[in-house]
């Protein structure tokens, strides 16, 4: 028997049945496409052609279309490659840890955030690929066996452990995804009209059934990938980091990177999914299955993580000066009142001033505040990735080689252009696959509004074809 909370509200408002689950979920993917979810496409797609122009510019005309010098050998690329690397984070937090700990309020924004992860992944790979300046030589980095000699990967380069980390990632992310998708695709395939339409999610759908046996195996497979997955989150921006924690150069060689970048990573992870749950709700008409009480919860882990991002700054600072390394204090010296020090003070004010504003009740669940504060944060971990590689490689030690790093047109290009791929891939994931994950919310149905089910209709998957009698039952 389940107890109800008289004070905690219902995670699903409305008063809704299964089977408006299904009409909700399920009209934006039979529907026509809605003529604001065109104008962001359209406008998505301009970003793209963006990043395609970019990229012909990099890949015919070589690195040197970037701002980069001999001082600066990594800026831009690498900045959007740990920023979009941070961003893919929430999606497995969310999907896997918080399924571990049965927290039933990610049902809803589950699926949105795995699919982010996965296209933050794909943007994030396109920056090492191009900075090779020969990516149709990116297979090298694979310990495959060759015909060069005694050509092999560096097994001790944390560039490598970079490659092994984030395609794991990937492909645990990929497959999670993809299983919670199969019961959803089986409704969406029975409920088809049209001859294409019914082939690709049959096809999708991979034979689902419903039966009881397939529910105990797809719940046994989600906990044993959640079990996987688990540790990606800790060890995949603990890898990112120990790029530059390995290094000597002073700002980068500090034991304080991993726990560092974890914690930023779900920060601004955490961001990006209210960005964009805030649009899709929105956009499709989703008020009652994206509620304030998901919005509030992920302001939560905001505010943690925010704080936690704001002492490892304030840690970093008292280790330069405690070390007693004059090379390593004006790093940080250098940071703040260099000529870089508007990106540093930028950093501050958006990672640690303003999500502090989350404390006040109101603000934490106001969806205006709280859109235009996730979009401070991202904008403040850009910051943040931007000061700790610029700015610890612009001065070195020798004063005769300290050069100044500016972006040209092609680094802001290929920037703007993983943004407008990033967009095109979840607004095309939107329209044709189900945003919130149908069965996930249907079983925490009778906890969130109070209405009484069976349990043969929280199994239930399909609201026509193989389940109809206990499809009809609940209607």
């Amino acid at each position: 028997m389940q107890h109800v909370s008289p004070i905690r509200e219902p995670l699903v408002t409305g008063g809704k049945t299964y089977h408006d689950i299904t009409e909700d979920v399920c009209r934006q993917v039979e529907a026509g496409p809605n003529p604001r979810w065109a104008a962001g496409l359209a406008l998505s797609l301009v970003g793209l052609a963006i990043f395609i122009y970019s990229v012909y510019r990099t890949l015919w005309f070589g690195i040197g279309e970037w701002g980069l010098n001999r001082t600066v050998g990594w800026a831009w690329d690498i900045t959007n490659f740990v920023w979009w690397v941070g961003i893919g984070h929430a999606g497995t937090l969310i999907s896997a840890i918080l399924l571990l700990f049965r927290q039933k309020w990610r049902t809803s924004i589950n699926r949105a955030a795995e699919a982010m992860t996965i296209f933050a992944v794909i943007c994030a790979a396109m920056f090492p690929v191009l900075h090779m300046g020969r990516p149709w030589l990116a297979y090298w980095v694979l310990p495959l066996p060759n015909t060069f000699g005694s050509l092999w990967v560096n097994f001790n380069s944390p560039l490598l452990w970079d490659v092994f980390a984030i395609s794991t990632y990937f492909s645990v992310s990929l497959v999670f995804w993809y299983i919670g998708l199969i019961p959803d695709f089986a409704t969406i395939r029975d409920r088809a009209t049209g001859p294409i339409a019914r082939r690709a999610y049959a096809a999708l759908s991979m034979g689902w059934t419903g039966s009881a046996k397939a529910w105990s195996r797809y719940e046994t497979v989600s906990l044993i990938l959640a079990g996987l997955a688990t540790p990606l989150v800790l060890s995949v921006h603990t890898i990112v980091s120990m790029d530059f924690a390995t290094s000597v150069i002073p700002g980068w060689h500090t034991t304080i990177f991993p726990p560092y970048f974890v914690a930023g990573a779900i920060f601004s992870g955490f961001a990006m999914v209210l960005t964009l749950m805030i649009i899709t709700r929105k956009l499709f008409h989703l008020e009652h299955y994206i509620t304030l009480e998901h919005v509030e919860s992920m302001n939560k882990v905001i505010i943690l993580t925010g704080s936690i991002v704001g002492i490892a700054y304030t840690t970093e600072f008292f280790i330069a000066w405690y070390s007693g390394v004059e090379y390593e204090q004006y790093a940080f010296i250098n940071r703040a009142t260099g000529p870089y020090w508007w990106a540093y003070w930028s950093m501050m004010t958006c990672n640690v001033i303003t999500p502090q504003l989350f404390w006040f009740r109101s603000i934490r669940r106001s969806l205006t505040a709280t859109f235009i504060i996730s979009i401070f944060v991202n904008i403040g971990m850009w910051f943040e990735r931007f000061v700790i590689i610029v700015t610890s490689l612009h001065r070195d030690y020798l004063p005769s080689s300290w050069a100044m790093f500016s972006p040209t047109i092609i680094d802001v290009g290929v920037y703007v252009g993983t943004i407008g791929l990033f967009f095109t891939l979840f607004l095309l994931f939107c329209k044709f696959f189900p945003v919130v994950n149908m069965a996930e919310v249907k079983a925490i149905l009778k906890s969130s509004s109070g209405v009484t089910h069976t349990h043969a209709d929280t199994m239930h998957s399909t609201d026509k074809g193989l389940n109809t009698n206990t499809h009809n039952r609940h209607e």
